[in-house]
């Protein structure tokens, strides 16, 4: 036990505050000793990160979205939870340690075909392919014969949820361990710099620590218990230790199987939902010196089995390592499978799993080969610092009800928290992508069966990724197979019976081969396609491009080829989408600015990377290049000087939607942001063509912008609406706005864990990961920007600290990704950059460099494989 360990058991909480306050003063006088015993004085538990990358808490939690831990690898999550009486908030002496897992497993799903064989995706039936090609021609023509440009309804191309279903939890793994007394000191935390989550608490003279984490390398987690004597009188062994599987608290889960495969693996088997899903959950404990013993309970007759694994006479440790998975295969959702997404039972694949993690000599080992994964992915690629001074006395629920909007010069220690949010945002993403399935609404954490809005990815999954290529993150493959293997071949068949073509494939927002209309329109294929293009962009990862990037883009653009027409309403011979709306906007109609932004720059996309995929098919670029000539590029603006949201002048200056979508061009797209009057002008005016200037399109959606609001509409009050308008301020170089509505973002909706929290109000509100993870976006995208251009040709663009506020004042980026193969590091000092580097990629292809700070060049360039190129001295002309 080092010196920090014992200060922390001798001393509790409110006199180690004064005995900081007492050695501050004592070092000012010029005592160095005390100086140096000062370094590991501190409220934060022994074994937290003295980085301050964590959070760390002195009470149990009790709300799940507002209190407990996440821990994941992509393939299972589980939410950390302890009790250490029974009653936990008082934390009385007298009851029996007691710490909850809520266990997910990714693919864990109460609906689909699983759940109905006859599922088809929400889709209409092939015999109705011919009338529902009448029924788009109907629809057509009535928008654009009607005076508004608007209908009613297309309910007529809609079908029910039909047995969509949901994410579900997979129940709790309980652990026990028989110590009573009383607990002096208790504390739990989650380490960011090597994704561990903790509990450490004192009781009978010991120090016991509980520490768990999900490792991708084994695709298992991992619980372990270990005691620290700190007095002769102590507990010299570790108590005897229990676990127990429950499915208490997810509602609706039928009862599983819980039986002993052997003296120390406990094999949990159910089905989901009453669905034909089956998962299987095996847990295994393990004890260097103990003895284990699984032990079956009797049941009365026509019960299923249960079962718990007990450990007694270890002396300082043991663990429990758990794998899980259900019998769905996303290799099976073609029609060659007849989209059952039907695999093998998980029993065999999991049980050699088991034995991998089990060969691991020592829990030593399992843990440093996590860490050593997990460091790999998030922090040596990447590092940010903000000038943050990490707050080791007040645990973080204490510093998020301290918390400002809009503090000047670091008020209520608002750096540290904005930072810790950054990491943490970055860690649920690393910790939700890696897996077979990409991070839905939830990432990887759901409880109950049922989910809001059943997990869904709409636009939630294209917010989730943000920020994985500007932080160096590596983890979007898992959502380029998904939408290969999960959305296309479904979606395929939705644009031949739907949309009544052959070419490509659609999707209509939502996951599990759900690729029907289930509401006013708006295809999703088009609204991911950033993802790819930009992924190349960022690694030019050519073998990825040819074998996925590519098929994927060519698909949707050859959908969207055979779903653009003349434009009969304006009769201006451009071509438009209809019937469209704007997402959850009421207006069906044509030529929404969402759509046309997004077609026009994925046929952008088609045409840079063409002579990169190899592919010969020469005839459809020609028509990509025809179609791309002719398309409405969904700029206009309107009568109060906005950017419309639609091709017909019908926006409302109070509208404060939810949604930015007609400026998704702004952000996290280019269609406003670099803007070119060359290629996207002119537009008809009553008659006459009218080209815009840059500046002119900018300050109409900064228009637009403005009049939408902070993000706390009467349709919503979510942390995502929030992130995105804080990163489109950015955008504009509005450093002010930008800080304003981050900072209340985090104010508003992140709960003393840092989840988002929708209707955060609530006493037991709604977890939503799309704004943790679109935080870190919008958070870079004040520091470093280099947004996508239309054409290969043109320069990039990369800005230093476009909006950076003044509370940032000093700080510096390691690892920063922008598109080109390019990575930047830059530091800053008093708000001025002091020195930025340019690191180009061995595969990169060249590419013009323009670098830029305060509105002036200060640096351009032709980039070549390998190139390192130093900016020593960055000036403005502010």
């Amino acid at each position: 036990m080092d010196v920090r360990d014992l200060l922390w058991y001798y001393f509790p909480f409110p006199s180690l505050v004064t005995l900081f306050a007492t050695l501050r003063m004592w070092i000012h006088r010029g005592l160095l000793a005390l100086s140096q015993f000062l370094l590991i004085v501190h409220c934060a538990p022994p074994g937290f990160p003295t980085s301050g990358n964590g959070l760390w808490f002195t009470r149990p939690g009790v709300v799940w979205a507002k209190d407990w831990l996440p821990v994941g690898n992509g393939y299972l999550g589980g939410m950390y939870y302890t009790i250490h009486s029974l009653n936990p908030a008082a934390m009385t002496p007298g009851g029996t340690g007691q710490e909850t897992v809520q266990l997910n497993i990714e693919s864990l799903w109460s609906g689909g075909p699983f759940e109905n064989s006859a599922y088809n995706g929400g889709n209409k039936q092939a015999g109705e392919r011919e009338a529902m090609a009448m029924a788009l021609k109907d629809i057509r023509q009535s928008i654009f014969q009607s005076p508004t440009g608007n209908i009613d309804n297309v309910s007529v191309l809609t079908t029910e949820a039909d047995n969509f279903g949901s994410f579900a939890g997979a129940g709790y793994l309980i652990s026990n361990i028989n110590s009573t007394g009383d607990i002096p000191k208790y504390s739990r935390y989650l380490d960011l710099d090597n994704a561990i989550a903790r509990t450490i608490w004192t009781q009978n003279d010991t120090t016991f620590q509980r520490t768990l984490f999900c490792s991708n390398p084994t695709r298992a987690c991992t619980q372990h218990t270990t005691i620290t004597q700190s007095r002769p009188s102590a507990t010299s062994s570790l108590p005897s230790l229990s676990y127990v599987f429950s499915r208490g608290f997810e509602e609706g889960l039928p009862t599983p199987n819980v039986t002993c495969v052997n003296s120390d693996t406990l094999q949990v088997r159910g089905l989901v939902g009453g669905a034909s899903m089956t998962y299987e959950l095996l847990f295994q404990a393990f004890s260097p010196d103990g003895t284990i013993h699984c032990i079956q309970f009797p049941v009365p007759s026509g019960s299923p089995p249960n079962a718990t694994i007990e450990i007694t006479g270890a002396s300082k440790e043991a663990w429990i390592t758990w794998v899980g998975d259900t019998n769905f295969d996303q290799e099976a959702g073609n029609a060659a499978s007849s989209y059952s997404f039907r695999g093998q039972d998980p029993h065999e694949s999991l049980l050699a799993l088991l034995t991998h993690s089990s060969s691991t000599p020592s829990f030593t080992a399992i843990l440093d080969e996590h860490v050593a994964d997990y460091q790999s992915v998030t922090t040596k690629p990447f590092a940010l610092d903000l000038g943050q001074t990490p707050d080791l006395d007040t645990p973080t629920d204490e510093l998020m009800s301290k918390y400002q909007i809009d503090a000047v010069n670091n008020e209520a220690g608002n750096v540290y928290i904005e930072w810790l949010t950054f990491n943490f945002g970055r860690y649920l993403l690393s910790s939700s992508a890696r897996g077979v399935l990409p991070a839905n609404l939830q990432g990887k954490w759901g409880n109950g069966l049922s989910q809001a809005w059943g997990s869904d990815s709409n636009i939630n999954i294209q917010m989730n990724y943000w920020s994985a290529d500007m932080t160096n993150l590596d983890v979007s493959k898992p959502l380029f197979e998904y939408f290969l293997k999960n959305w296309a071949p479904r979606g395929a068949y939705t644009a031949e019976v739907l949309y009544n073509t052959t070419r490509g494939w659609t999707v209509h927002n939502e996951i599990f081969g759900h690729s029907g209309m289930k509401g006013g329109g708006g295809t999703a294929n088009v609204w991911m396609m950033l993802h790819v293009w930009d992924y190349f962009d960022y690694t030019n990862d050519l073998d990825w491009f040819k074998s996925v990037g590519w098929p994927l883009l060519k698909g949707v653009a050859s959908f969207h080829l055979d779903n653009i027409f003349e434009d009969l309403h304006f009769n201006d011979s451009s071509l438009v989408v209809t019937p469209c709306n704007s997402p959850e906007q009421p207006q069906i109609t044509f030529g929404c600015a969402h759509s046309q932004q997004l077609i026009w720059q994925l046929f952008n996309a088609i045409e840079k990377g063409f002579a990169a995929s190899g592919d010969a098919d020469t005839a459809f670029l020609d028509e990509v290049r025809a179609a791309q000539a002719k398309i409405d590029k969904g700029i206009h603006i309107g009568s109060w000087g906005q950017l419309q949201e639609w091709k017909v002048d019908q926006d409302s200056p109070s509208d404060t939607h939810r949604h930015l979508s007609h400026l998704i061009g702004l952000f996290p797209g280019y269609a406003i942001t670099s803007y070119d009057p060359t290629l996207q002008g002119p537009v008809v005016v009553n008659g006459s063509d009218v080209t815009y200037t840059k500046k002119q399109v900018v300050d109409a959606a900064r228009m637009s912008l403005i009049h939408r609001g902070n993000g706390t509409g009467s349709d919503a009050d979510s942390g995502w609406e929030k992130a995105w308008r804080a990163a489109a301020h950015a955008q504009l170089g509005d450093a002010t706005t930008f800080y304003h509505i981050l900072t209340y973002c985090i104010q508003r909706n992140f709960g003393p864990n840092l989840f988002s929290l929708y209707n955060p109000m609530d006493p037991d509100p709604i977890f939503q990961i799309d704004a943790n993870l679109a935080y870190p976006a919008a958070l870079m995208n004040a520091l470093l920007q280099a947004p996508d251009v239309p054409t290969l040709s043109t320069p990039i663009t990369i800005t230093l600290l476009p909006a950076l506020p003044p509370t940032w004042s000093n700080g510096s980026i390691r690892g920063g990704r922008v598109r080109g193969g390019i990575t930047v590091d830059v530091a800053w000092r008093n708000g001025k950059p002091t020195k930025a580097q340019i690191t180009v990629d061995q595969n990169a292809v060249p590419r013009n460099v323009r670098v830029v700070y305060g509105n002036r060049v200060v640096d351009s360039f032709l980039t070549t494989p390998g190139m390192v190129r130093s900016i020593a001295k960055v000036r403005s002309n502010t």
